[in-house]
C-alpha cells in the first residue's frame, strides 16, 4: 500500500483525471459507459482513454465489458484502502487532526436519531422522475419524512404524462411544481438528511457539496420524457419509471434508520441503487 499511494496521489493531482474520478464517485455504484463519460466531461475519446488507463493502473477504477461496450466504476475497496492509509499513517490515526469538521461534530454517534428526516430528490428537469420520487415518499412513508425535489435545469412546467400517472396512483398533485436546486442552497434553506440523484445527467454534474454531509445516493432511472412512439408507449415509459422509483423508495423507507450507523446506512442506500430493492439491515 505504501508504494501505491504516491502514484495514486500523482494520478489524482491532474485536474481532469480528478474530475473523472469525482464523476465516477458521484455515479457509484453505477458502471458508466466511456461515451457518457466523454460527453459529460467534454473529452476526446483518446484523451478519456488515457485518463481511464491511468486510473485503472493506479487501482482506483475498474472496467467491465457489457456487450460491445466497456463500462467503468470506482474500485471502492482500493479507494478506501488509500484513504485509510492517509488517515492511519500520515495522520497517525488522529481524526481530530484530519477529519472534516462536520464529521468531528457527529463523532460518537452510532446511528441516525429517531426524527423526521428531510429528503431531496434531484434530476435535471424536475418534471417527472424527481417529482415522482417526491410524491411517492410523501404518500408512502407517512410522517417520518419531509420530501423535496428540484432540478439542475428545471423545465417551466411538469410533464403532463407524469401528472396523469400520479393522479392514477392517488397522489395529490396540487402542490407540485418544477423547482431549481438553487432554492435549497441558500443559507437558511432546509438542511437535508438524504440527497438522491434520480437521473444520470444530474449525477454527472459537478454540484457543490451539501452542508451537513447528508447521506447521498444515485438511483438513476431512464428518462421517460425521451420515450418515443404512440401515447400508449410513452405512457408505459412513465409508469415504468414510477414503479422503479417506488420500489426503491419503499425499500428505503423500510430501513431502520435509527439503528443503523452511517457506514451501514450508506451501504444500504448504495445497494438499493444497485438492485432496486432493499437489503437486510
Amino acid at each position: 500500500m505504501e508504494t501505491d499511494v504516491p502514484s495514486r496521489l500523482a494520478i489524482l493531482g491532474h485536474p481532469q483525471r480528478l474530475a473523472l474520478f469525482r464523476l465516477l464517485m458521484r455515479r457509484y455504484p453505477d458502471r458508466v459507459a466511456a461515451g457518457e463519460l466523454a460527453e459529460a466531461l467534454d473529452l476526446k475519446p483518446s484523451t478519456l482513454s488515457a485518463y481511464l488507463s491511468a486510473l485503472m493502473q493506479a487501482g482506483l477504477v475498474s472496467q467491465e465489458r457489457h456487450g460491445t461496450s466497456l463500462r467503468y466504476a470506482i474500485a471502492m475497496t482500493e479507494v478506501r484502502r488509500t484513504f485509510d492509509y492517509l488517515l492511519l499513517d500520515c495522520c497517525r490515526g488522529r481524526p481530530d487532526l484530519c477529519a472534516p469538521a462536520t464529521i468531528l461534530m457527529t463523532a460518537g454517534a452510532t446511528a441516525m436519531p429517531d426524527q423526521k428526516y428531510r429528503v431531496l430528490f434531484i434530476c435535471t428537469g424536475n418534471s417527472a422522475r424527481s417529482i415522482f420520487a417526491e410524491a411517492i415518499l410523501r404518500k408512502e412513508a407517512g410522517d417520518r419524512f419531509e420530501a423535496f425535489s428540484a432540478g439542475t435545469r428545471p423545465r417551466s412546467e411538469l410533464n403532463p404524462f407524469a401528472l396523469k400517472v400520479l393522479e392514477k396512483h392517488g397522489h395529490d398533485i396540487s402542490a407540485l411544481r418544477a423547482k431549481n436546486v438553487g432554492e435549497y442552497q441558500f443559507e437558511d434553506a432546509p438542511k437535508f438528511d438524504f440527497v438522491f440523484t434520480v437521473c444520470n445527467q444530474a449525477a454527472n454534474e459537478d454540484c457543490p457539496a451539501w452542508p451537513g454531509q447528508p447521506v447521498s445516493g444515485h438511483w438513476g432511472v431512464p428518462d421517460p420524457v425521451k420515450a418515443t412512439g404512440t401515447d400508449a408507449e410513452k405512457n408505459l415509459a412513465f409508469h415504468q419509471a414510477y414503479s422503479a422509483l417506488r420500489n426503491r423508495i419503499l425499500a428505503f423507507a423500510a430501513l431502520p434508520l435509527n439503528t443503523l450507523d452511517s457506514i451501514s446506512l450508506q451501504r444500504a442506500v448504495d445497494e438499493i441503487g444497485r438492485t432496486g430493492t432493499g437489503v437486510s439491515a
